[in-house]
């Protein structure tokens, strides 16, 4: 009996030290475990002497039953006062100021782009990709500019190697679907472009569309009802539009596209030069030496092709004089989009 008293006394002394979930756990393993103090005694029951084993084993249940009690009582109040401490832990001080989340903003290429691929999308022209390192046949060779050709030097070009380029415009495109697919064609290519050149106008990398339509009797009027549909949904109805002459290797004829200067409304000023026109993209028919790389007759089929500089379309919209702005990630430019 002394045995169970002595026991209880340490139970309790370490109950009063027990400060966690964990160690009151610990405290419950110890005596009520499969090799606890208590389980041991239950154990030793039977090399009791006869005439003890009815007080013993009540002394012993009754220490069982008195640590099981307390364990859930203590048990119960530590996980209050935990509940508690992560209640204040958690709290929010509403005296403290609010945390704004600053709204994302599209970046006026990816607007200009948008509009761009919605105004063809509704004239039925379908979007097509390409990859952005290009072999030197599909940027230039099918378009016809044959290796050491002069027509070469108008595009700055960065090679990987002899054969393979970072591609100058998005007209590869043009090719890779003409050998896959046969007319009629409505196709626009938007994408990513490199050529090795830096200023307030040209950055080594900037964002094309390339456009062409094929088919049976396509002519100069089609190319001229198109874009001119373009430039008018792009810009305004009263935009005036003209037609220059102008020489690219893949089309004949060949035409620079102008729209009066926005600027200064046709008047003259420093932008254009004092002329009142703006260029804003070329185009012409596509010459007969690309179908034969395609395989089609150029009898039969004719078409025109088109591309523009998406930067360029977007500094002319919102009237900016520095392209490297787009780039520059400057938030208060940003912000005004």
């Amino acid at each position: 009996m002394e045995d169970i008293l002595s026991l209880r006394h340490s139970f309790q002394e370490e109950a009063e030290s027990a400060a966690s979930l964990l160690e009151l756990q610990h405290l419950k393993i110890k005596y009520l475990g499969k090799k606890g103090l208590v389980t041991a005694r239950l154990k030793a029951l039977s090399s009791v002497p006869p005439e003890l084993r009815p007080s013993f084993g009540k002394a012993v249940n009754e220490i069982k039953i008195f640590i099981e009690e307390e364990i859930d009582r203590m048990e119960a109040l530590l996980k209050q006062e935990e509940h508690k401490k992560r209640a204040l832990s958690e709290s929010v001080d509403i005296t403290l100021p609010g945390k704004s989340v600053p709204f994302g903003r599209e970046h006026p290429i990816n607007i200009t782009l948008s509009v761009i691929t919605g105004i063809f999308a509704s004239m039925g022209f379908e979007v097509e990709e390409g990859p952005e390192v290009e072999l030197d046949y599909y940027n230039f060779e099918a378009l016809n500019m044959p290796k050491y050709h002069p027509a070469r030097d108008m595009q700055d070009t960065f090679y990987v190697s002899d054969d393979v380029v970072l591609r100058t415009h998005t007209s590869p495109v043009q090719i890779r679907v003409m050998e896959k697919r046969k007319p009629p064609l409505k196709i626009i290519a938007p994408g990513k472009v490199y050529r090795c050149d830096a200023d307030i106008c040209h950055t080594p990398m900037f964002h094309q569309v390339e456009g062409f339509m094929v088919d049976a009797d396509i002519s100069f009027s089609d190319l001229k009802g198109v874009l001119e549909l373009f430039i008018h949904s792009m810009f305004d109805k009263e935009t005036p539009v003209r037609f220059r002459p102008s020489f690219f290797p893949f089309t004949e004829p060949s035409a620079e596209v102008d729209i009066g200067c926005i600027f200064c409304s046709g008047r003259g000023c420093r932008v254009c030069k004092d002329t009142g026109w703006l260029e804003i993209l070329g185009a012409g028919m596509i010459h007969p030496r690309v179908f034969e790389f395609v395989g089609y007759d150029p009898e039969i089929y004719s078409g025109f092709a088109f591309g523009m500089g998406i930067e360029r379309i977007t500094m002319l919209k919102y009237s900016i004089d520095d392209i490297r702005i787009f780039f520059e990630n400057d938030l208060r430019f940003l912000r005004q989009f």
